[in-house]
């Protein structure tokens, strides 16, 4: 009898990468169905919040308010190693300009809004869909956006400025990569079931890599719109080594998102990121 497990991640080039092999059947999921759902991270993160899921993509932001129901597994993370989300603006501005100013921010459980609360803590938030940011930028809705996915090397040709990149702020600053999203498998699936889909889902990412050009013009159904230079570009950034295992460093560097964050508050309590194996 097979074990049905809900495998939810973003519609993005990046996740769809990742999950190529489960999702088109190069691989034995030895009687696991693995079922794919696709939903906005924030989205995600939501529903993580009611245990919805078996498996899903979240935000480590989202992670410090789940830690009791999920823990993370030991691939499939995206890291922007020296890159990250950007605040862009139609004018060109310093960092010290944002104080204050409105920004529109991609979902409140996401990591690019904790990783600019620890860039500048005042700022006004406005909370919109992740792909409505760039239009409503350049529209003049709003004075400044915080971007991720595929807009972050978009934005330029939109005639759009730079005013910070909260990767490169934060590994000027610890050294680390920015942790931005994992892959969380729910606790009570027991362990022996939480182990085999890990070690499933991590052959999945190593399937991927290996049959890259598959795998991206699988990829590419899910680039909204994206060349496919840019799409390699983009996979390149977020499924690469760290994808593969986060390392001491990454596991470093996760621990660090979530302790600054308790220490300025921005977290209700202070969390110990908990792999799988």
């Amino acid at each position: 009898m097979s074990t049905v497990i809900r495998l939810a991640h973003s519609p993005d080039s990046d996740d769809a990468f990742m999950f190529y092999a489960l999702a088109t059947g190069c691989i034995d999921t030895e009687g696991i169905t693995f079922v794919h759902e696709m939903a906005d991270i924030q989205s995600l993160n939501e529903r993580a919040l009611k245990a919805e899921l078996e498996v899903t993509a979240i935000s480590f932001h989202a992670y410090a308010h789940l830690a009791d129901t999920y823990m993370l597994l030991p691939h499939g993370a995206s890291f922007g190693d020296g890159y990250g989300p950007m605040v862009i603006a139609r004018e060109p501005m310093p960092l010290e300009a944002l104080k204050g100013m409105t920004v529109a921010v991609p979902g409140k459980m996401t990591t690019a809004y904790l990783a600019l609360q620890l860039v500048e803590p005042d700022f006004e938030p406005v909370f919109m869909d992740f792909d409505r940011i760039v239009p409503a930028v350049k529209a003049g809705e709003v004075p400044a956006g915080l971007i991720i996915h595929e807009g972050q090397l978009t934005y330029a040709r939109e005639g759009l400025h730079l005013i910070v990149d909260t990767g490169v702020w934060w590994k000027d600053r610890t050294g680390l990569p920015l942790p931005l999203g994992g892959n969380a498998i729910r606790k009570d699936l027991g362990p022996e079931l939480v182990a085999k889909a890990s070690r499933l889902l991590g052959a999945s990412i190593e399937y991927g890599l290996a049959h890259r050009k598959d795998a991206l013009d699988y990829a590419l159904r899910f680039g909204r719109g994206l060349s496919r230079q840019d799409a390699d570009v983009f996979v390149g950034m977020y499924v690469n080594d760290w994808t593969r295992s986060y390392g001491p460093r990454g596991r470093e560097a996760v621990q660090r998102l979530l302790d600054e964050a308790f220490s300025r508050k921005l977290i209700p309590h202070m969390v110990t990121a908990e792999f799988a194996p």
